[in-house]
């Protein structure tokens, strides 16, 4: 992960990330409802201001965790505020990633990387990280801008997913993305 300017949303964005007309057209429920169970630990990378987190900490349940990683500072603050106005706080865990380094010990049964693989310089060394926090028979949802991500650069990084220890299992159709699930056999 960076926090080179170029690369990554800044988090004077956080609007435009978490807004109703972008739960419309990327509804968190439709994307990754069918992924989560109740009582689970998921993981949020490149969380931003918690559009799919508060999302993930509802379909968790009381008993389940979402640990949301982002590098810069003002998004973990945006979400620690939104997380706590929707009664949620106890269920999210905020974590700071360094710049080329996740950082978590967490074992997750599901992780979303939404929109921000593309902004990682590090693909192969992000993904081995990934893999290793997934428990076995866990997946890994990577969705990508197509506007952004080219086909064969999406199949660059579904390549580099796999030699990482992760299987592709489906390519979910999401508006405007190029998206494949993955598991940890």
């Amino acid at each position: 992960m960076t926090n080179e300017p170029d690369r990554v949303c800044p988090w004077q964005c956080a609007r435009f990330l978490d807004n109703w007309v972008r739960r419309a057209v990327h509804n968190p429920a439709k994307i990754i409802g069918r992924y989560i169970e109740k009582g689970q630990t998921v993981l949020d990378l490149g969380c931003g201001p918690g559009m799919f987190s508060l999302a993930m900490a509802e379909m968790v349940g009381e008993k389940g965790t979402v640990i949301s990683v982002d590098i810069q500072d003002e998004m973990l603050q945006i979400l620690r505020q939104k997380s706590e106005r929707a009664g949620l706080r106890s269920r999210v865990i905020l974590h700071k990633a360094q710049p080329e380094k996740i950082g978590i010990s967490e074992k997750v049964d599901f992780a979303l990387a939404f929109y921000m693989v593309h902004e990682v310089p590090d693909k192969a060394g992000f993904l081995r990280e990934v893999a290793a926090a997934i428990k076995p028979q866990g997946s890994v949802l990577i969705v990508e801008p197509k506007f952004h991500v080219s086909k064969p650069s999406f199949e660059e990084t579904i390549n580099v997913a796999e030699s990482s220890g992760l299987r592709l299992i489906s390519r979910p159709n999401v508006l405007f993305s190029r998206a494949a699930l993955l598991q940890k056999d």
